[in-house]
C-alpha cells in the first residue's frame, strides 16, 4: 500500500517500443471513457516566464475511472530554445496517485509517455478518419521527436505508406528524420524544402512543429479529403479551419490558448466549424466527408497521460524494471 516506484525514461521508452499497438488501444479506450464521463480532466495550468515568453511549464491534473481508477498529474516543460542547445524541447514527470487513499505510488519520466500518447492519438485519428491503414504519400512538417514517434507508431500499426516527405526549416533535422524513416522504418522518404510542394498530393499531413502563430494561411494549402493531423495546434490559419471538417479530442479543452480552432472561434464568434470529437467518430456519432479537408486537433488530455503512464508502470512492475524507493513515506500510521 505504501510502496513507491520510480521509472526512468529509458525503461519507459523500451516498454513503449515493444507495445506501441497496445498503447494505441489504451488511448482509444481512454477517449471513450472520457466521452462517457468516466474521468475528471480539469483545465491545464500554465506557468509562464516574463523574460522567456516562448517557454512554459504545464500542469495537467486528471482522474481516470473504470479499471484504471487512478489520479495524477503530468508536469511538462516546453522550452523551445533547447533545440538550439541540441537537447529536446520538452521534459516531463508524471506522478500517479492511488484513488482510494490519495497516496502517490509512482513517479515516471514522462516525456516518453507524453510523446507516446500524442503519437498514439495521431495514428488512431488517422485510422478513424481515413478508414484504413494506408497512405500513398504522408507528409511530415516538423522533424522533431514528436514526428519521429508518430512515424514509429504508424509503422507499429502496420500502415502501408508509399512514401514519406519531410519538411523542416532545418535541412539537417529533415535529413536526419528522413534517414531514420528509410533506414529504420523501411518507408521510402525524401526531404522537401518548399512547404506548398510538401503539402500538395499528400493523403495524410502531420504537423509537428513548435509554431506559436499560424503560418499555413493559403486557402489552397489543403485539398478536399486530405487528412491533417494538427498535432502542434497553432500552424493553421482560422480561415482554413473554418473551411474544413474539424475533429478534436475535447471541444472545450481545444478551444483555448490560441490554438488554431480557438483563433477560428474568436474570428467567427461561434463554434459552427467543429464537427465533433474523435470519440464521436469512433462511436459513429459524427462523420466527415471528402468534399473538404479533415483536420484533427488534439489539445492533449491529462487522462491520456494517466492511462499510458499506468500501462507503463504495470508492465515495468511485471518485469521488475521499476526502482522501488524504500521508506519514501516518513510516516505510515497516525500515531
Amino acid at each position: 500500500m505504501y510502496e513507491f516506484s520510480v521509472i526512468g525514461g529509458k525503461t519507459a521508452r523500451e516498454i513503449i517500443g515493444r507495445s506501441r499497438p497496445d498503447v494505441v488501444d489504451v488511448v482509444r479506450d481512454t477517449y471513450l471513457a472520457h466521452h462517457d464521463g468516466d474521468s475528471v480532466n480539469p483545465d491545464s495550468y500554465f506557468l509562464r516566464f516574463p523574460e522567456k515568453p516562448d517557454a512554459r511549464i504545464i500542469a495537467l491534473p486528471a482522474h481516470l475511472g473504470g479499471s484504471a481508477d487512478v489520479a495524477g498529474i503530468k508536469w511538462i516543460s516546453s522550452f523551445p530554445a533547447n533545440i538550439e542547445r541540441g537537447i529536446p524541447r520538452a521534459s516531463a514527470a508524471l506522478l500517479l496517485n492511488d484513488y482510494e487513499t490519495g497516496y502517490p505510488f509512482a513517479c515516471l519520466e514522462a516525456s516518453q509517455i507524453s510523446a507516446a500518447r500524442t503519437a498514439a492519438s495521431a495514428v488512431l485519428a488517422a485510422e478513424q478518419l481515413t478508414g484504413g491503414r494506408g497512405a500513398g504519400r504522408l507528409t511530415v512538417v516538423g522533424a522533431g521527436i514528436i514526428a519521429r514517434n508518430i512515424l514509429e507508431f504508424f509503422k507499429a500499426r502496420d500502415w502501408e505508406i508509399g512514401s514519406v516527405t519531410v519538411h523542416d526549416r532545418s535541412e539537417e533535422y529533415a535529413g536526419a528524420l528522413a534517414a531514420h524513416v528509410t533506414g529504420t522504418l523501411d518507408y521510402p522518404a525524401d526531404c522537401e524544402s518548399d512547404l506548398a510542394t510538401a503539402l500538395t498530393g499528400a493523403d495524410v499531413v502531420v504537423l509537428a512543429t513548435t509554431a506559436g502563430v499560424p503560418y499555413i494561411v493559403d486557402p489552397r494549402a489543403f485539398a478536399p479529403g486530405q487528412v491533417i493531423l494538427n498535432i502542434s495546434l497553432r500552424d493553421i490559419g482560422p480561415e482554413l479551419i473554418e473551411g474544413a471538417y474539424n475533429i478534436v479530442d475535447d471541444v472545450d479543452h481545444c478551444l483555448k490558448a490560441d490554438t488554431s480552432p480557438h483563433l477560428a472561434e474568436q474570428k467567427y464568434g461561434d463554434r459552427h466549424f467543429i464537427t465533433g470529437t474523435l470519440a464521436q467518430v469512433i462511436r459513429g456519432e459524427v462523420a466527415t466527408g471528402t468534399d473538404k479537408p479533415v483536420i484533427f486537433s488534439p489539445f492533449g488530455l491529462g487522462v491520456l497521460d494517466l492511462a499510458v503512464g499506468l500501462y507503463v508502470f504495470r508492465r515495468a512492475q511485471e518485469a521488475g524494471e521499476d526502482v522501488r524507493v524504500e521508506d519514501f513515506f516518513g510516516e505510515t500510521t497516525r500515531w
